[in-house]
């Protein structure tokens, strides 16, 4: 049996085990153990498993993802994103389908210290669903605009799916933090759009909330926007500048979210241990994620998968931003499946060298690519990980209509892409303005 045939059949067998419900973790590390046993040799094999995932787990580099997720969970534990929300909606909730516009930028601002979409979700869930519920929010709009918000925490940095991207493909995290930021601010503003359209059209569904005095909307000013601003300046700013390395900027922003926390007296001990459990926690599946990851990729790479796709794709007789396409539609319905850090560190092996080499794409730009189109993953059926994350914070609301608000959102995260495809330079300019 070949090479390629052996690959094939171990990706044909990951799938099974997904099927299985295996975590994904293992399903990736088995598979690439056995598909190396056999093309190689088991001593081999063996030999291989070992060097990974101690490279892994004791890899400088990526200690950087635990300085960003602890970050987040000190920023949500200490009640930033609550500050948050009533500053947004201070400022613009009184206009029709206002509270939902608000959860946007609440969204956004928290981002930029939270890194992830399971995390802002969960934290605007829990502040913004109770909000339009009291003014008649139709369900709907108000749980799937919250569940769309909260992919917004992997496209404006700091990103942790960004910063494995990085990572996995040998990428500078401060350029692709840079690049996420523009089509950050883009795709928070067609969700805007999206909104306002909506409200628009049917006032009923998006209620205007109360209007708020200015003296109370400075008083929220300086009550959230400002501590996030300064942490996002002081950590993201250092980064760009070239002074702190990306896990110093973690580090650095994990101890501005634990300093602010404690001189305003927003975190109590419970708060401070739960939030060091919930990063340990999601950092070590992060790094199972990566070994598994890298031990599969072993075996795709001895399998000359990523080698004849490449072959493959250059001699199709199709325009480059074509075979981009079909591309990106697999991602799409495979997104619809699998989470999305798995998906990324699943295929990067596969797709990388297609996009970059093969096809001649800006290796950054095809990381804010890659996001956006996990964005659409996150909210997308059956999987939709930030629709069931909203169903836990509201479990009175049915998945279903919750599902059912999220299709205008998912045209404007098509309506984003397509501006990116169309005009690079949306992602590449700060990088090449930054980085030249």
């Amino acid at each position: 049996m070949t090479s390629l045939s052996v690959g094939l059949i171990g990706i044909i067998v990951f799938f099974v085990l997904l099927i299985l419900k295996m975590p994904i973790a293992f399903a990736m590390a088995l598979v690439g153990f056995g598909g190396f046993s056999y093309l190689v040799s088991p001593n081999a094999a063996f030999s291989m498993v070992a060097t990974e995932i101690y490279s892994v787990f004791s890899s400088h580099t990526l200690s950087v993802i635990a300085m960003f997720v602890w970050m987040g969970f000190l920023a949500f534990y200490s009640g930033i994103g609550a500050r948050l929300y009533v500053f947004a909606y201070k400022l613009i909730g009184h206009y029709s389908g206002g509270l939902a516009i608000a959860t946007q930028v609440a969204c956004a601002i928290f981002g930029a210290i939270c890194g992830s979409n399971t995390a802002t979700a969960a934290t605007m869930g829990a502040i913004a669903l109770p909000e339009m519920n009291k003014y008649k929010y139709n369900q709907s709009l108000a749980a799937a605009s919250v569940a769309a918000g909260g992919a917004l925490g992997v496209l404006i940095p700091p990103s942790v799916i960004l910063i494995v991207y990085g990572i996995a493909t040998e990428q500078s995290v401060g350029m692709l933090f840079m690049a996420g930021i523009i089509p950050g601010i883009l795709l928070m503003l067609l969700y805007i759009a999206a909104i306002a359209i909506i409200a628009y059209r049917n006032p009923s569904l998006g209620p205007a909330g109360p209007r708020a005095s200015w003296q109370e909307r400075i008083q929220s000013l300086r009550g959230g926007l400002g501590e996030v601003l300064a942490i996002f300046f002081i950590s993201m700013g250092g980064l760009f500048a070239g002074i702190f390395t990306p896990t110093e900027a973690g580090a650095i922003g994990a101890g501005g979210v634990l300093v602010v926390a404690l001189v305003g007296r927003r975190l109590t001990w419970n708060g401070f241990t739960k939030s060091l459990m919930d990063a340990t926690r999601t950092t070590a599946m992060i790094m199972l994620l990566v070994a598994g990851a890298t031990i599969f990729g072993r075996f795709i790479a001895i399998s000359r998968i990523p080698f004849e796709v490449a072959s493959w794709a250059g001699g199709l007789p199709l325009p480059p931003y074509i075979v981009m396409g079909i591309i990106l539609l697999i991602y799409l319905i495979l997104g619809c499946f699998i989470d999305a850090l798995a998906l990324i560190l699943l295929t990067i092996p596969i797709f990388f060298p297609v996009v970059v080499t093969t096809l001649g794409y800006d290796p950054i730009w095809f990381g804010i690519i890659i996001v956006m189109v996990v964005a659409m993953g996150v909210i997308t059926p059956p999987v939709g990980m930030n629709v069931y994350v909203i169903k836990g914070v509201a479990p009175d609301i049915p998945l279903e209509v919750i599902f059912r608000g999220i299709w205008p959102f998912l045209a404007a995260i098509i309506v984003c892409l397509i501006a990116l495809i169309a005009f690079p330079q949306i992602a590449t300019f700060l990088p090449e303005l930054l980085f030249k």
